[in-house]
């Protein structure tokens, strides 16, 4: 039968199958309608607190049966009621339960109950649905098979308190992507729920509002409905905006304030509206505090974190909010061992929310300080706070290991930071370790670290250049992840910046000059953009410039044709030319240009084209040509006099842009000396 548990189980279980149990089961069989009703109230009676009961009745095979029996037009209305109850009692027991009730094909079973007219009997059903719902072993999905379901759930929603409750939390455990989003929204969520946010029922006022934080969640269209929603003459926001007065329920207050965060970050709010500067932002200020349940405080980090997370002034303004630097300190002191001493059940709830409060503690210190340097100053002097961080990105829950690494990123953005508190606790040591082994989403967490590291007024930079890191990085530079080759290209730019020979010569021998010409064709700009700051850092200085060039000139000047050729954005073109004004510098590598005259041509072309950076970078490399005081100078003079680049110069010094007219007067001069 689908719905018998694996085998192993079934043997435990059924070894502790009693005879009353059987004895329930074969009643359900009975040919007498009203012995069969007696058997499944009895039955209800048997299971209601006894998980042990409830195995062994699915095991036996009930389940199958009270389905058949719910749904038999030939039942009473009572029988089939009780039948929807002793199920719902069912799926109350463990996830094994659940599973088991969803392969019996429980749910389309009472959706298809949800026809019948009986109020009673669907509130029974909607029940069962919601406990099912909820679980997290069931997939979503079910919800949405059959189009016709989530209308007929809105159209129940008038019935009855009850049906309001259920409904709206099913809705609110099934909306999990931005397609269940959509198909709520079309079918009149809005419209139908905002109602109940004012329903005398507490429980239906707290799922109604639940549906909308889990409906604006980082939806646009959502959120901009939502803004101007009137429920009974008020603004929506209003309502919300009252639902987190502190004479409300903590769990209201917070659900609220979630509400008008995403609404916020949906761009549907001004980050300077009132409603969360001085109502929301408080709000979730104050659930960071002592007296709040370890899972309150979790959420209102969280929360808090991601409302301020793009806004600068949100950042001042949560920082000198009751101490909330200082008091988030405290999540990092549990368990505590006093109640490691007084109290077990304690103890174990406190090692359950210690990760979660360390996580939500590094988001919320990472999202505080992601711009400010006073506020980076405020949370590295907090007490053993860089300590805290280290040891973080060794724990053994990989979320808290990203949210420590993202902690550290922000503050990374320090030029302060960097040289003291990073460099005192020698924070790259567990930063290479993390970058050894760790899933992509910590390694582009800390890979963008590695680069603020790598940064040349960085006092860790030698010591992650003599580890060893530059193989890593290249490595990085393979990924199928674009970011993470972004950040393995930045961070060897970085490192290349005013780097000696011997480093250069390492990072061109390691990267491979197969592999930096294929970035050099990768199709993210930005992975080519920093591709071409690596080259650019590269050859820069003259004896690197022409030891490069002797070695790969070649490739590099086929690679810049390439790139000036095709379909590029001005950014890339200017650092192109850049590179190729770095390569006129040398004193062997300009050959490379001067013996090119499709090179010298583009040149030219940059020189006259519509804007004005290009035009400076190609007068820049002219400029580097002609240069007096070097060898040859005269016949590299007379060669783009031939070709016309004293003309250009002539028009360019003519230019409203002073920068460019400055170059070019200067490029002239060298013709005159």
């Amino acid at each position: 039968m689908a719905c018998l548990l694996e085998a192993p189980l079934r043997i435990s279980v059924l070894s502790e199958v009693t005879a009353t149990s059987r004895h329930y089961v074969d009643r359900l069989f009975d040919p007498d309608p009203q012995k069969v009703l007696q058997g499944v109230i009895d039955m209800k009676n048997a299971v209601i607190g006894n998980n042990k009961q409830k195995a062994n009745l699915i095991v036996l095979g009930a389940v199958p049966r009270l389905l058949y029996l719910l749904q038999q037009s030939s039942s009473s209305l009572q029988l089939r009621t009780e039948c929807a109850v002793v199920l719902g009692s069912l799926a109350m027991g463990t996830e094994n339960n659940i599973k088991s009730l969803v392969d019996c094909h429980i749910i389309p079973t009472l959706l298809q109950g949800l026809l019948c007219p009986d109020l009673i009997f669907t509130e029974a059903c909607l029940r069962c649905l919601r406990t099912v719902f909820i679980s997290p072993v069931t997939p979503v999905q079910l919800l949405y098979t059959d189009p016709t379901v989530i209308p007929h759930l809105m159209s129940l929603l008038s019935n009855s308190q009850r049906t309001q409750e259920y409904i709206t939390q099913i809705f609110s455990h099934c909306c999990k992507t931005p397609e269940h989003q959509t198909v709520l929204f079309n079918h009149g969520a809005i419209q139908n729920i905002a109602p109940l946010l004012i329903s005398p029922s507490y429980k239906v006022r707290m799922q109604a509002l639940k549906c909308f934080s889990v409906l604006a969640y980082e939806n646009t269209q959502v959120s901009m409905t939502l803004v101007n929603v009137l429920v009974a003459g008020e603004q929506l926001t209003q309502v919300f905006v009252k639902m987190m007065q502190r004479d409300q329920p903590v769990e209201m207050q917070l659900t609220a304030a979630k509400c008008l965060t995403y609404m916020c970050r949906a761009g549907a709010i001004r980050t300077d509206d009132s409603c969360i500067v001085l109502k929301t932002l408080p709000c979730l200020v104050r659930m960071c505090s002592k007296e709040h349940l370890l899972e309150e405080r979790v959420e209102g980090a969280e929360t808090l974190a991601y409302l301020m997370e793009p806004d600068v002034e949100l950042q001042r303004i949560a920082s000198t909010t009751d101490h909330l630097v200082a008091m988030l300190a405290d999540y990092f002191k549990y368990p505590s061992s006093v109640s490691a001493i007084t109290d077990i059940k304690r103890l174990d709830h406190d090692l359950k929310h210690a990760h979660e409060l360390r996580q939500a503690a590094f988001k919320l210190y990472a999202s505080l300080g992601s711009n400010d340097e006073d506020i980076r100053k405020k949370i590295t002097e907090t007490e053993n706070m860089m300590d805290r961080i280290v040891s973080g990105l060794s724990e053994s829950s990989i979320k808290v290991r990203l949210a420590a690494v993202r902690c550290l990123h922000s503050l990374s953005r320090s030029v302060q930071q960097l040289r003291t508190s990073f460099h005192d606790h020698a924070v790259w040591k567990p930063l290479m370790k993390l970058l050894q082994n760790a899933p992509d989403e910590v390694l582009v967490m800390a890979s963008s670290t590695l680069c603020n590291l790598l940064l040349e007024f960085s006092p860790s930079k030698e010591p992650i250049l003599e580890s060893g890191v530059i193989e890593l990085l290249c490595s990085l530079t393979q990924s199928d992840s674009p970011a993470l080759r972004v950040n393995g290209i930045w961070a060897l730019m970085n490192m290349a910046f005013q780097a000696d020979q011997k480093v250069k010569v390492e990072i061109v021998r390691c990267l491979g000059t197969e592999q930096l010409f294929r970035l050099l064709s990768d199709p993210d700009t930005n992975v080519l953009m920093k591709t071409l700051g690596l080259l650019r850092n590269l050859l820069s200085t003259r004896p690197h410039i022409d030891q490069i060039m002797s070695s790969h000139g070649k490739q590099i000047m086929q690679a810049v044709t390439l790139i000036l050729e095709a379909e590029h954005s001005i950014e890339v073109k200017e650092q192109t030319l850049c590179i190729l004004a770095n390569i006129a510098d040398g004193n062997t590598a300009k050959e490379l240009i001067m013996t090119n005259d499709d090179m010298l041509q583009k040149i030219k072309y940059y020189m006259g084209h519509s804007n004005v950076k290009l035009q400076l970078a190609a007068t820049f490399c002219v400029s580097n040509l002609i240069w007096n005081e070097e060898d040859g100078s005269q016949d590299r003079q007379d060669k783009l006099r031939e070709m016309g680049f004293v003309d250009v110069l002539h028009k360019l010094t003519q230019s409203t842009d002073s920068n460019l007219s400055d170059r070019a007067k200067t490029a002239l001069q060298q013709y005159l000396a």
